[in-house]
């Protein structure tokens, strides 16, 4: 089994690619080993120098240390992958992971908009970098974001939130003042 590594613009993060599904839906950002039973995400935590592990459909983002240094992680880490997918009981998935989504029923209309640009117009860009965004809460022009994977800790994610996020649903909904990461 080849797995492909693609560097992400945060230098901390590294997303792997097994060329298997990863999860079923959703994503899933782990930062604890005991947050999980899942054999390969308990042995990537366990590994020196991880910080935390982010999971989506296709692949792994690992966030590492910033004192680790990749050479020194990046094939323990494939080794693990290579060996659970190629294990006997042939693992197909890392996690069966049913996402709750966001629930829509209680947002108001712009929150609804904003949610819309974030998942069709800021979402796939931010996942091609390994990382994912989440709408938390609209307030008095405000809204607040959560960034994960690659984005998380990234030194250019303040740029993009401000340059990239902002300027775009400022642009689409006029109520929109600021955007702020939390």
């Amino acid at each position: 089994m080849f797995i492909q590594t693609e560097n992400t613009p945060n230098p901390n993060s590294l997303k792997f690619i097994p060329g298997k599904k990863v999860l079923n839906e959703g994503v899933i950002e782990i930062f604890e080993k005991s947050q999980t039973d899942n054999e390969l995400v308990r042995n990537i935590m366990s590994v020196d120098g991880v910080k935390s592990i982010f999971l989506t459909k296709d692949y792994l983002s690992v966030n590492k240390k910033e004192d680790t240094d990749w050479e020194e992680i990046k094939h323990i880490i494939k080794s693990f992958i290579n060996d659970y997918y190629s294990n006997e009981n042939e693992n197909e998935i890392v996690i069966d992971h049913e996402s709750n989504g966001e629930e829509s029923g209680d947002l108001k209309e712009v929150e609804k908009k904003i949610i819309k640009i974030l998942d069709t117009k800021i979402r796939p860009a931010v996942a091609r970098d390994g990382g994912d965004i989440k709408f938390q809460e609209f307030s008095n022009g405000i809204v607040k974001v959560k960034l994960q994977g690659s984005c998380s800790g990234c030194p250019s994610s303040t740029m993009t939130l401000k340059k990239g996020v902002q300027n775009l649903l400022c642009h689409y909904i006029p109520e929109v003042k600021e955007v702020l990461a939390i």
